[in-house]
């Protein structure tokens, strides 16, 4: 019998060792980022109180366009940093949640330092 491949299963297997390594405080938070087929999500979250302390995606009112393009996740990225910085957040710990740094991700990644986020 042959055993179908599962990317799900996989992606959360390699979210989990990462999970041991990194996690947020509310001094640097952890950036998680989520992809779907048609949006992207993002969020910093404090891992010792258990908060998001922000968050940003396509789904929210004051986004316009499509939600699973590049142009979309650097927007994110951008806003998600602006936030931060409104909440005197300036260094974060990036979580690709398993995810490649590659394609939607590292769109993200980028217009969050273009912003002035640091990790």
């Amino acid at each position: 019998m042959i055993k179908k491949f599962d990317k799900v299963s996989k992606r959360k297997r390699r979210h989990l060792k990462i999970r041991k390594k990194i996690s947020g405080t509310a001094v640097i938070p952890r950036l998680c980022v989520f992809r779907s087929a048609k949006n992207i999500y993002a969020q910093l979250i404090d891992d010792e109180n258990g908060v998001t302390l922000v968050s940003a995606s396509t789904l929210d009112k004051d986004f316009s366009g499509v939600g699973s393009n590049k142009e979309a996740a650097r927007e994110i990225g951008k806003k998600i940093a602006q936030k931060a910085i409104q909440k005197n957040i300036t260094s974060v710990v990036f979580d690709r949640n398993g995810y490649l740094y590659h394609g939607r991700v590292s769109e993200l990644a980028e217009g969050a330092r273009e912003e002035g986020l640091q990790f």
